[in-house]
């Protein structure tokens, strides 16, 4: 299977370069040319345009930031759809695009959409575990679409991921996503209080934190903010706006299917509140 890669930032430049040290026949593209440069020691080509690395892929992997960049790198005029329509006829099986983004589930529905009257196949396929995760091929896939299709792309995926979790149609490995981030955003809000009040009763932030990371009320959330100085700065600085966003998202979920999410959202919402308190 011939790969192409689009987005490598911190989580999808990991990815690509497992893919490309796997063997397989890898084309990248980005907005900008240095964010390749780190690759001029690999296989791997490097693509004008979407529409060209489209051309040259069996797979498409999208890792871009929101919404609106998988629309546009999808749709634009010499994107990877239109890069897909132009090579149809020297194909013996569908290509496939996978959006390891994290997005609304209704935009991969109607992209999903979109592409099959194209003779394009489209999952979705969120990651969670950062670029360590990658480096031990443990990254964790949330797939959504049609199982035969993740067959194809799981000898891919699996360059860097286990497990790889099929949760049922397009949309379902987003809003999975969504549900888990939401629940360790609301971690954070419960683990970063409690350090608080550990301190306030005289027991220190460091020593607590030990104690309960190697008991039964540890969480990967907690495990971030001791690494974080114990609060929640470095957190909101890196990753701040993505959990808004995740969390906006899986919000509007339930308001649109007329569900109270209760304690988890409110605490999740207490999270971001706090990551807006002045130190």
């Amino acid at each position: 299977m011939r790969v192409g890669f689009i987005g490598l930032g911190s989580q999808g430049g990991p990815m690509a370069r497992r893919i490309v040290e796997a063997g397989y026949r890898t084309t990248l593209w980005a907005r900008r040319p240095v964010t390749t440069e780190p690759y001029a020691d690999t296989a791997a080509k490097v693509a004008a345009t979407p529409a060209e690395l489209a051309a040259d892929s069996d797979l498409v992997c999208l890792c871009v930031v929101g919404d609106a960049d998988v629309r546009e790198v999808l749709e634009r005029a010499d994107g990877v759809l239109a890069g897909f329509a132009a090579s149809a006829a020297g194909r013996d099986t569908a290509p496939v695009i996978a959006i390891h983004s994290t997005v609304h589930p209704d935009t991969c529905r109607e992209l999903a959409e979109i592409a099959a009257t194209q003779g394009v196949s489209l999952i979705d396929a969120p990651v969670s575990g950062g670029a360590p995760a990658v480096a031990a091929g443990r990254l964790l896939v949330m797939a959504g679409g049609d199982e035969d299709t993740l067959a194809r792309c799981r000898p891919v995926f699996e360059t860097y991921a286990a497990p790889i979790v099929h949760l049922g149609g397009v949309g379902a490995g987003q809003t999975t996503k969504l549900l888990n981030n939401l629940l360790f955003t609301a971690h954070m809000a419960t683990a970063v209080s409690t350090l608080e009040l550990g301190a306030r009763l005289g027991v220190s932030p460091e020593r607590l934190g030990e104690v309960i990371g190697n008991g039964s009320g540890n969480s990967f959330a907690l495990g971030r903010i001791l690494a974080g100085g114990g609060s929640l700065d470095q957190i909101a600085a890196h990753a701040g706006d993505l959990l808004r966003k995740d969390v906006r998202l899986i919000s509007e979920l339930a308001d649109a299917a007329q569900i109270v999410p209760g304690v988890v959202l409110d605490t999740a919402d207490a999270t971001l509140a706090l990551m807006g308190r002045p130190r």
